[in-house]
């Protein structure tokens, strides 16, 4: 069911200085910042041959990326994402499977334009696991 890791999201308490490092200290590709409200985030993709690092910080009130900051200050590895052929179909094969979708179990746009759910930890080895939508992607 899941294809390519597309990224490891890793939530900062400071975007700037964390895209500072991958740039300046580790010469890396950084991505234009991008604001998505709904998900509460503000965030940068650093680009690898194989996958992109996601680096996100907390945006807007209520956003899930302060309470891990709080239980994490220097931050950390918040969650991976796989890539998926088709988001209703695997939503619906793991929840059949008895696994559980965060939230209203409803799609919602992601940073790269398509679908994204997330699955809650306690059922995946205690990852927080995102699936993308990505419908290129081949069995």
């Amino acid at each position: 069911m899941i294809g390519r890791l597309n990224h490891v999201a890793i939530a900062v308490p400071d975007l700037a200085a964390a895209a500072a490092l991958y740039a300046d200290t580790l010469g890396a590709r950084v991505s234009a910042e991008q604001i998505l409200p709904e998900h509460g985030v503000r965030l940068v993709f650093v680009d690898l041959p194989n996958a992109r690092i996601e680096l996100m910080e907390p945006f807007g009130e209520g956003s899930p990326i302060t309470a891990f900051l709080q239980k994490n200050p220097r931050g950390g590895i918040h969650h991976l994402c796989y890539e998926v052929a088709d988001i209703g179909d695997a939503a619906a094969k793991l929840v059949a499977g008895g696994a559980r979708i965060l939230g209203d179990g409803k799609p919602r746009i992601g940073a790269h334009g398509n679908p994204v759910l997330f699955l809650h930890p306690a059922d995946f080895l205690g990852t927080l696991v995102e699936l993308e939508e990505v419908p290129q992607w081949e069995s």
